[in-house]
């Protein structure tokens, strides 16, 4: 072929017309409507209690503040929750850390005691026999009323708050962790003997992962629990944490930072119980 013409052929092709690539929308839409599917009826049924409140609270001689009130109120709490101008002057979230610490230690006490008795309990009729009628009076004695005694015991504000929450939390975790050593099928049992397997063997094959389930309602319920319990706690002994924030802005008459303090009490509550719930599912996936 000539060069020339090559040259030509070359020179004047004309070059393919540019495509945009395809775009598939219906997996976007499917995620669209997911999302509104589990956002939007939380959404609408707080905006409509909002505007209930706002309803029943706003006009004059109202004992509580409208939710306008509560947001004008507090927003300087809302804006800057890093504060510290020491004592007890501090801002939400070091008052939220500082309960969150407390019952950190309490509840991790109430984890490993309530699954080691749980587990007793649960394996052993004699254990249960005479172990169980106890659980079952201390259970039912008012978390408070534990205060008094370990005030006495530890002289101190912070260990008797962490073993109100450790005797707070402990019963349901005992109680669900010995229900589901009862529920433990025999022929896992067998097979545990045939096997030959030793009691830590048995315990880390076969018992704790049948029983996690079990274990992990527990966690929550005294997760929850010990929430509740620190609160109340700190109004009485005081110092630096969200209840006697609660309590403080009580005997201040600053009902609008109440409302904030429940507000924010209610949302820590949900994720403990979220954390302790996304805990399980990992650890089951481990054991499965």
């Amino acid at each position: 072929m000539d060069p020339r013409a090559r040259y030509r052929a070359v020179a004047f092709d004309k070059p393919a017309p540019f495509a945009l690539p395809s775009f598939n929308a219906a997996p976007l839409l499917a995620f669209t409507k997911r999302a509104a599917a589990q956002v939007l009826p939380p959404l609408v049924m707080v905006l409509l209690i909002l505007g209930i409140w706002q309803l029943a609270c706003g006009g004059t001689g109202s004992a509580l503040p409208p939710p306008t009130k509560v947001f004008k109120d507090t927003w300087p709490l809302i804006r800057d929750p890093f504060f510290d101008r020491g004592g007890v002057d501090k801002g939400l979230f070091w008052h939220i850390i500082a309960s969150l610490r407390r019952v950190a230690l309490g509840f991790s006490l109430a984890a490993i005691a309530g699954v080691g008795l749980g587990v007793l309990v649960g394996q052993s009729k004699l254990a249960m026999r005479g172990l169980d009628p106890i659980f079952q009076v201390l259970r039912t004695v008012p978390p408070l009323a534990w205060l008094p005694l370990s005030l006495a015991a530890f002289k101190q504000t912070d260990p008797s708050a962490i073993f109100v929450i450790f005797i707070t939390a402990i019963w349901p975790i005992i109680i669900n962790t010995a229900v589901g050593v009862r529920a433990l099928p025999q022929d896992y049992r067998n097979v545990a003997r045939v096997l030959g397997l030793s009691h830590f063997e048995m315990f880390t094959k076969i018992l704790l992962p049948a029983t996690v389930p079990f274990i992990f309602t527990g966690l929550r319920i005294g997760v929850g629990l010990s929430w509740l319990a620190i609160i109340a706690a700190e109004m009485l002994i005081g110092g630096v944490g969200i209840g006697f924030f609660i309590w403080d802005a009580w005997n201040s008459s600053l009902i609008s930072e109440i409302i904030l303090a429940l507000i924010y009490v209610g949302l820590v509550g949900v994720c403990l119980d979220r954390l302790i719930a996304l805990a399980g599912r990992f650890v089951s996936k481990g054991t499965a």
